[in-house]
């Protein structure tokens, strides 16, 4: 993988702005032809600078409106602990986002609920129904104002 370069990171700007721009859209936008463009999206994609594509949809609409932030502290530090958990982590759709923090937690969780009950169905069976985990906290959101991954290509 090479270093960035103006054009790259132009085009980065561009795909995180809108990932539904063609080649043609993002080479007027950036001032280069449609075939370097795509080239470049290519070795972008092929070098895992881009990872994947990401639909942000609102939570209420599709009958889940609950959105709660947990942070989870492991019992022990070891590493076949935190692996087993990030696994089970990664397997579970409720959690939306994960990470493995520094601090006085371990993890940190973004889920999302129909109702309370579901979240308290979520906690028995993930987190209470885990000996590995010492405890966890949660904050329920009450307003989303801003949801991206959007990350500055500049240097």
């Amino acid at each position: 993988m090479g270093e960035l370069d103006t054009l790259d990171r132009k085009i980065l700007h561009e795909v995180q702005l809108n990932n539904q721009l063609t080649s043609s859209q993002i080479s007027e936008k950036i001032g280069l032809s449609p075939t370097s463009t795509q080239r470049r999206l290519n070795r972008l994609r092929r070098d895992k600078i881009i990872q994947g594509d990401v639909a942000i949809v609102s939570s209420a609409a599709v009958g889940r409106p609950l959105t709660m932030m947990i942070a989870v502290t492991l019992e022990r530090e070891r590493s076949d602990i935190i692996d087993h958990f990030k696994n089970a982590v990664r397997r579970e759709p409720v959690v939306m986002s994960a990470y493995y923090v520094t601090g006085e937690t371990d993890f940190i969780l973004i889920t999302s609920a129909r109702d309370m009950d579901e979240y308290e169905a979520f906690t028995r069976n993930f987190l209470y129904d885990n000996p590995d985990i010492k405890g966890f906290k949660t904050t329920v959101v009450m307003d989303r104002i801003k949801a991206s991954f959007y990350i500055p290509p500049w240097e």
